[in-house]
């Protein structure tokens, strides 16, 4: 492990018992390493990995094999590690149960009091935009407050690794985006994310570097401009000709357009021009790969 990683991981494996076909793999072997102070995101369809390789990381499920440090530490076997290393942890899990009679307020105050080094606790609760709940009980918040709430647990300690399993299930658009920021302020700060996520378009806008994962095993880890070599695609030219829209594949679209020019003399009808999506090559990634949902 170099000294720039804060999570190290090498040949993990995990395996669970089925009773229809005797043992379901749901990692397959992992290498991973995640530096610190980026934003790593995890991609992948349901039951590819995602959440089993990330509760072990956290150190809430058990592993069959293979080596696993975070923050130094070996999070299989904590002893009297254990709450100094879960002092320096923050996890935001895809549901959590609360006390739905505690307000906003209570719960985040009194979480706080877990931490050596916690945050102020009406700051973090302006931060998730719940300042207007501060004396809200859980009970009557809504999915997406809820899960602002979620968010605001995971950050009160201050973490130097954040662990967030599709953070913003449930947010609207603008919520989205406002989480989007914080977690940017976080990393400022030195704050290292591990990211799982469905939404492309966040992984696209946070992280660093994405690792697509499948069938218990990673396909690849890269930047989202160059994963499944998305930088050196073939763009997409398109535009109206009399026939109907018309699409080119081409390597030169400078070049392509030249010549469409040339041949409207001048304006090209609804000329678009475009590369894949990070969608289009996960998809290309994982498409025949099967989902063990």
């Amino acid at each position: 492990m170099t000294v720039q990683s804060a999570i190290h991981v090498r040949g993990l494996t995990k395996t669970y018992a089925d009773k229809k076909n005797g043992a379901k793999v749901a990692v397959a072997g992992i290498d991973l390493d995640v530096h610190q102070g980026e934003i790593f995101a995890i991609l992948g369809p349901n039951g590819a990995g995602k959440t089993t390789t990330v509760e072990i990381l956290e150190g809430y499920r058990d592993r069959d094999s293979g080596e696993v440090s975070v923050l130094g530490i070996d999070p299989g076997h904590l002893g009297n590690d254990d709450r100094s290393w879960r002092n320096r942890i923050g996890i935001v899990l895809q549901s959590t149960g609360d006390a739905a009679d505690l307000t906003v307020a209570e719960t985040v105050h009194h979480f706080s009091h877990y931490y050596t080094k916690a945050k102020n606790p009406d700051q973090v609760i302006a931060a998730v935009g719940l300042a207007d709940k501060t004396d809200a009980k859980i009970r009557t918040l809504s999915g997406g407050q809820r899960r602002r709430l979620d968010v605001a647990l995971g950050i009160i300690g201050s973490p130097e690794i954040l662990f967030l399993d599709e953070p913003t299930t449930g947010f609207d658009p603008e919520a989205r985006r406002a989480f989007w920021e914080l977690i940017k302020s976080l990393q400022s700060e030195g704050t290292t994310i591990l990211l799982t996520t469905h939404y492309l378009d966040e992984a696209e806008a946070l992280a660093n570097r994405v690792a697509v994962i499948n069938n218990g095993k990673i396909i690849e880890v890269s930047t989202p401009e160059n994963l499944g070599g998305r930088n050196d695609a073939k763009a997409r030219v398109a535009y109206l000709s009399e026939g109907g829209r018309v699409e080119i594949l081409t390597d030169s679209p400078t070049q392509a357009i030249a010549e469409l020019m040339s041949k409207f003399n001048g304006e090209i009808p609804e000329l678009t021009v475009s590369r894949p999506t990070l969608e289009d090559m996960y998809l290309e990634m994982i498409e025949g790969q099967g989902d063990q949902s």
